[in-house]
């Protein structure tokens, strides 16, 4: 299983950035798609998830703001994030659960994606 992140970059306070992940070896759409962040000094935390039937979960920091939405035909899930302050500069990774919990929760997740750097100014 490998899970690809892209999207990233740099984008002004207020700004909008659509990150993607690709997902293969995986041969059913049964699965829970996380993305999680890391910004500089911190430690790692969960942002949003969505499952198999498109339920969808977001931290309570990014809700209003972030969609996390899932094409399975093409086995891709986005996350898209508007209004961006400072405090989202991180990290983000996504990453795959092949189980049946529906969380953010980092040790719940089997597979995990290199990470795309977003960065916003101020």
């Amino acid at each position: 299983v490998q899970l690809q992140a892209s999207g990233g970059g740099l984008v002004q306070a207020g700004g909008s950035l659509t990150l993607s992940c690709a997902v293969s070896g995986i041969t059913s759409s049964y699965y829970t798609i996380g993305w999680f962040r890391q910004a500089p000094g911190k430690e790692r935390e969960g942002v949003s998830c969505i499952n198999r039937g498109g339920n969808t979960y977001s931290v309570d920091s990014v809700k209003g703001r972030f969609t996390i939405s899932r094409d399975d035909a093409k086995k891709m899930v986005f996350l898209q994030m508007n209004n961006l302050n400072a405090e989202d500069t991180a990290v983000y990774y996504c990453a795959a659960d092949l189980g049946p919990q529906f969380a953010v929760v980092e040790i719940m997740y089997d597979f995990w994606g290199q990470g795309t750097q977003v960065t916003v100014s101020s």
